[in-house]
């Protein structure tokens, strides 16, 4: 077994998930496709194997003790390259994984890596996710989970409307987390959340990587997400 191998088992027991050794084959061969990708469009700055082990698959997986331990309808919002959502659709395939990505020469490599790894629990859809939030997959989500996609409070707005009530937004982060907070949490209220819970994240040579999590305690009002002429340069805070 590859040290990578051992951090991702480590990992997943975190959350009481071992991973067999073809979900393991699965999370390298995504990270082959992803490599090959990278060639002909601009998916990810990670380019080192042993980077992205650690800092796509590795991270992914920081997010499974968060999950609920039940089955469960997850959104990754900007979902680019398909990080964290295709490595948490490896390792929790009794949940329903829908990508979101609005780019279309992304959001087709996501559909087309899905059904290379036989990931018949992702669905991809090819749209803004503040149009996603006032369609018919409005708080239709558990769970909703972003990465390196915007500051906070635009993640709450995009995010928030998605999620059931009762359900949470997890949305991964880093140094500046601390700074982005404040206008987050009054989006928040705003939204129908909870304050935010900042959970540390522990991964070899990712310094101040957080989850934040915003818990959905009522309905988001209707005006909510903005459409993105409107929205433009004004967050909610």
């Amino acid at each position: 077994m590859s040290e990578a191998q051992a951090l991702w088992n480590q990992l997943a027991a975190a959350a009481n998930l071992p991973l067999s050794d073809s979900q393991q084959q699965q999370l390298s061969r995504y990270l082959d496709l992803l490599e090959q990708a990278n060639q002909r469009m601009n998916l990810t700055r990670i380019t080192d194997r042993a980077a992205a082990e650690i800092q796509h698959i590795g991270d992914s997986l920081t997010l499974l003790p968060h999950l609920p331990t039940n089955a469960s309808n997850i959104a990754d919002v900007g979902s680019g390259g398909g990080v964290p959502g295709l490595p948490l659709a490896i390792a929790r395939p009794d949940c329903r994984i829908t990508l979101i990505e609005s780019t279309k020469k992304k959001a087709n490599f996501l559909s087309e890596t899905a059904a290379q790894l036989n990931l018949t629990n992702v669905t991809v859809v090819p749209d803004r996710a503040e149009d996603v939030g006032q369609s018919p997959l409005r708080e239709t989500f558990d769970i909703a989970i972003a990465r390196a996609v915007a500051e906070l409070v635009w993640l709450a707005e995009w995010c928030l409307p998605l999620v059931k009530t009762g359900g949470a937004m997890l949305a991964m982060k880093g140094a500046r987390a601390t700074a982005e907070l404040p206008a987050a949490t009054r989006a928040a209220k705003l939204l129908g959340a909870a304050e935010p819970t900042v959970h540390p994240v522990s991964l070899p040579g990712a310094d101040h990587h957080v989850i934040i999590e915003m818990r959905k305690q009522r309905p988001t009002d209707r005006r909510y997400p903005r459409p993105p002429t409107l929205a433009k340069a004004k967050p909610l805070a």
